[in-house]
């Protein structure tokens, strides 16, 4: 398993809508624990393939608490079949947005049917966290960040500074 780089908002690459995968190979299996150990070493709980530059529709996600033991998922293809019309709102962040977060308002339970790494289909329902992981990591397969869902002064205040610091990263 390799640790990816992970791109940087902003950047052309998380503004696209990601392919679909048309079968489970091993490049896909191998890029699935990729994501995984890339998102734990971040450390973060949900990472999409488009965020290390791999513009397919792959996400992870292991949103079990520190106490808990891991419970890592991957979705190949990931769909919202159902949305509860509840929402909760939490504070997000994300890998490619460093240190900064901003409320989100989505819907409180969705249910995702997805590919797993074995070739089955599988549906699941979730809430809570899980929940709003799930829905962030699809918004990156459609080319959507959380910032998206926030106002625009908001929104161009956190741009400008991830722009000073890629080109602050970029001098180093």
């Amino acid at each position: 398993m390799t640790i990816r780089p992970i791109l940087l908002h902003p950047d052309p690459r998380l503004k696209k809508t990601a392919a679909r995968v048309d079968a489970i190979t091993p490049e896909i299996e191998t890029l699935a624990a990729d994501m995984l150990e890339t998102m734990y070493d971040a450390p973060g709980i949900g990472l999409a393939a488009p965020q290390i530059g791999i513009s397919r529709r792959v996400i992870v996600m292991d949103c079990a608490g520190k106490e808990e033991e891991a419970q890592p998922v991957a979705m190949v293809n990931p769909e919202i079949v159902a949305r509860s019309e509840e929402t909760n709102t939490h504070e997000e962040g994300c890998l490619s947005i460093p240190e900064h977060y901003g409320d989100v308002t989505r819907p409180a339970e969705v249910t995702v049917r997805w590919t797993g790494l074995d070739g089955t289909v599988r549906e699941a329902h979730f809430d809570g966290l899980w929940a709003t992981c799930v829905q962030h990591e699809i918004d990156h397969l459609d080319g959507k960040l959380f910032i998206d869902h926030l106002g625009p002064l908001r929104r161009q205040m956190i741009t400008r500074k991830m722009t000073k610091l890629k080109r602050e990263r970029a001098r180093a």
